[in-house]
């Protein structure tokens, strides 16, 4: 047998086991290994781009919907600093904001601070004032962080309580929401309509 007629042997060995080989697109691959062909865009489709609706309680950045008696929603540190720092809640609120304030916590809120256990109960017990409104939740888990930037995002008429730098952060992105937290053994608050009469 010839060099040549040999060499054309081994080829055609080689490209019958290629084609025994699965190819990346067949059916009975699993789906995480298979390679999926994308189908081939039809130019002549409108294309739909989904934008999330500004709320109308906005003039630009400016929040129609605050007012006094402010609506504040508070996080479980901001209870937790406020506890170190010996500042009554409701008191330091109105000292802040000059207005009657109303605070609200949320299920989730109180389920993190019983999860704290015995070491915040005193957390627990000031929550459990009445002048405290409570807001039910309707998500499955108790992780509050998620809870108040959905809630937020909903209702403009919300301020929200917190010294959590990475909820901060998150709520910052949302146009009209003020931010409260505690600085200096007082509070302070962020972002807030000098219209209000409140200055940062």
């Amino acid at each position: 047998m010839g060099k040549h007629k040999k060499t054309q042997k081994v080829k055609k060995q080689r490209n019958a086991q290629l084609k025994r080989l699965m190819k990346p697109t067949d059916a009975r691959l699993k789906d995480q290994i298979r390679v999926k062909r994308k189908k081939a865009e039809d130019p002549h489709q409108i294309k739909v781009h989904e934008a999330t609706q500004q709320s109308s309680a906005l003039f630009f950045q400016y929040n129609t919907q605050l007012g006094p008696p402010y609506h504040i929603v508070l996080d479980t540190n901001f209870i937790n600093f406020s506890i170190k720092n010996k500042l009554d809640i409701v008191q330091g609120m109105m000292d802040c904001l000059y207005a009657k304030c109303i605070p609200y916590i949320s299920d989730c809120v109180r389920a993190e601070l019983e999860k704290l256990g015995n070491k915040y109960k005193l957390a627990l017990r000031i929550i459990s004032d009445p002048r405290f409104e409570r807001l039910p939740c309707l998500h499955k888990g108790t992780y509050a962080d998620d809870c108040l930037v959905e809630r937020v995002r909903q209702h403009k008429c919300y301020i929200v309580a917190t010294n959590d730098k990475d909820l901060k952060n998150r709520i910052r992105k949302i146009p009209g929401v003020p931010i409260m937290y505690v600085a200096a053994h007082k509070y302070a608050i962020e972002r807030m309509p000098e219209a209000y009469g409140v200055k940062a």
